[in-house]
C-alpha cells in the first residue's frame, strides 16, 4: 500500500505533463498545434485550455521555465569554478546537453513579453560583467569589445545546441569545439 502511495506523489500534475510535451513537441516542430501538444500530454484539449488558454501564454510558460533551468545549470556547475574563464567553459557544458529544451527560446520570439525580456536583459548584462572579469584574467583579448564577446558566447550557444539537434555532435563534443572557438578565437595575438 505505501508504494502506491509514493508511486502517486511523483506523478507528474496535468500542468507538468503539459509543460514537458509541449518542450518535447516543439523542440521536434517549432510550428506544432496546440493539439500536438495535449495529444502529447494526454490530455484533451479543454484540459490544456484551462492551464493554459493559448499559445502566447504556454509558450510564456515554457521561457520563463527554460530559462530557470539555464540559469541553474549555470549557477551549479559553475559554483566552484577556479576563474571566469573556467566559468565559461563549464557553463557551455552545463547548457548544451539542454539544447533541446532551450531551442524554442532562440527561435519563438519572445522578447516581445516584458517579463520575459527583463530576465534575458538580466542575464546579458550578467554576462557582460563576467566577460568584463575574464579579460582581466587574460581570457580575452582586451582589445576585443566586450559586445563581440557577448554576442559571440551566444551564437556559440545556438551553433552548438544546433549540432547536437541534427546529431551532428554529443553535447560534450558541441560544448567543447564552442569553448575552443571562443577561447582560442578571441585572445590576443600576443597570448
Amino acid at each position: 500500500m505505501r508504494h502506491i502511495c509514493l508511486m502517486n506523489q511523483i506523478r507528474p500534475t496535468t500542468r507538468d505533463a503539459i509543460i514537458e510535451a509541449a518542450f518535447e513537441v516543439f523542440s521536434e516542430n517549432q510550428a506544432a498545434s496546440l493539439s500536438d501538444v495535449a495529444q502529447r500530454a494526454g490530455v484533451g484539449r479543454a484540459t490544456l485550455h484551462r492551464h493554459f488558454p493559448g499559445r502566447p501564454e504556454l509558450m510564456r510558460a515554457l521561457a520563463k521555465i527554460a530559462m530557470a533551468e539555464l540559469d541553474n545549470a549555470v549557477d551549479e556547475a559553475t559554483a566552484d569554478a577556479s576563474s571566469y574563464a573556467e566559468g565559461f567553459r563549464l557553463s557551455l557544458a552545463a547548457t548544451v546537453p539542454l539544447a533541446n529544451r532551450q531551442w524554442f527560446l532562440a527561435n519563438e520570439g519572445l522578447e516581445a513579453d516584458p517579463e520575459i525580456a527583463a530576465a534575458y536583459d538580466a542575464s546579458l548584462e550578467e554576462l557582460r560583467r563576467d566577460v568584463e572579469e575574464a579579460k582581466k584574467e587574460g581570457a580575452f583579448d582586451p582589445n576585443v569589445p566586450t559586445a563581440w564577446i557577448v554576442q559571440a558566447y551566444e551564437n556559440l550557444t545556438y551553433a552548438a545546441w544546433s549540432l547536437v539537434r541534427s546529431g551532428e555532435a554529443t553535447p560534450k563534443q558541441a560544448a567543447e569545439l564552442a569553448w575552443r572557438t571562443l577561447s582560442q578565437g578571441l585572445k590576443g595575438s600576443n597570448q
